[in-house]
């Protein structure tokens, strides 16, 4: 039995982490998409990598509950990637919020029951959670805290305040950010830490959604009037990832790591601040 590594969603960024943290290690591959799954194997296989593959709905505890199930029986869990998600140009506001926020929350909790010592997990978030306006302290204290399945219960998440698909979004992945943080204490006393990255607009199918969706112009030129000009790669984000899940990271938990090519900075202090 070898040391697992967990990648949940099978897309480019969950593909470019594991190949930069799994040498020597059994990839676990989770998807809702068995094809999806399946085509991500074959890939990381022809390179070498021992790939496993399972099904997973993250918005469904049970689902959850059966990787980990999976994952153990392979051997040791060092690590846990969430790189699963829906975008606002693909799913609803509920959908959203049950597989954005509620999903990683479960993620969290169910895998640092198991994780092993030494382990590291990383969630996937957005630039999107660092452009919401600041909440209250009451309200950080909920999305971080709130036991797991009360969270889409919250009076600020309801229908009547999530008025489009977009703030349903970046009221999840400010959510990730909460709950890692809070995560992170209860993962340190298995001697493992847990991180977020929130990326900006990095090119994978899921992005390219968005910028050929309604929003596209919005974030085409969001892109051409960002420090860097230019949208991320999935090799990018592995890069930080493997830093913080690796050895020279072992002093980093209950953090979120911003990588979005200044666009946040800009949009709060420069070309893109809304008038």
């Amino acid at each position: 039995m070898k040391d697992v590594i967990v990648v949940i969603g099978a897309g480019s960024i969950g593909q470019a982490i594991a190949r930069r943290v799994s040498q020597g290690k059994t990839v676990l591959l989770a998807d809702l998409r068995a094809e999806n799954t399946e085509a991500a194997a074959k890939v990381l296989r022809d390179a070498g990598f021992v790939v496993s593959t399972s099904q997973v709905d993250v918005s469904s505890r049970d689902s959850i509950q059966a990787l980990v199930k999976t994952a153990t029986a392979l051997g040791a869990v060092k690590g846990v990637i969430n790189a699963a998600g829906v975008s606002p140009s693909q799913a609803s506001s509920k959908t959203i919020l049950n597989v954005d926020l509620y999903g990683t929350a479960v993620i969290l909790e169910e895998f640092g029951q198991v994780i092993a010592e030494g382990g590291s997990g990383i969630i996937i978030a957005s630039q999107s959670g660092h452009r919401l306006p600041p909440l209250s302290v009451e309200q950080n204290e909920a999305l971080a805290t709130t036991p797991t399945e009360d969270l889409l219960a919250l009076p600020f998440l309801q229908e009547d305040t999530i008025t489009d698909p977009l703030l349903a979004y970046q009221y999840s992945k400010r959510g990730n950010a909460l709950r890692v943080m809070a995560e992170a204490v209860k993962w340190g006393k298995r001697g493992a830490r847990v991180n977020t990255i929130s990326p900006g607009i990095i090119y994978t199918p899921l992005a390219n959604d968005e910028l050929s969706g309604p929003r596209g112009a919005g974030y085409r030129n969001m892109l051409e009037r960002s420090p860097v000009g230019r949208g991320g790669t999935p090799d990018e984000v592995g890069a930080l990832a493997a830093l913080l899940m690796g050895p020279e990271g072992t002093f980093i938990t209950g953090s979120d790591f911003l990588m979005d090519g200044g666009v946040t900075a800009s949009y709060w202090y420069g070309d893109l601040k809304p008038a």
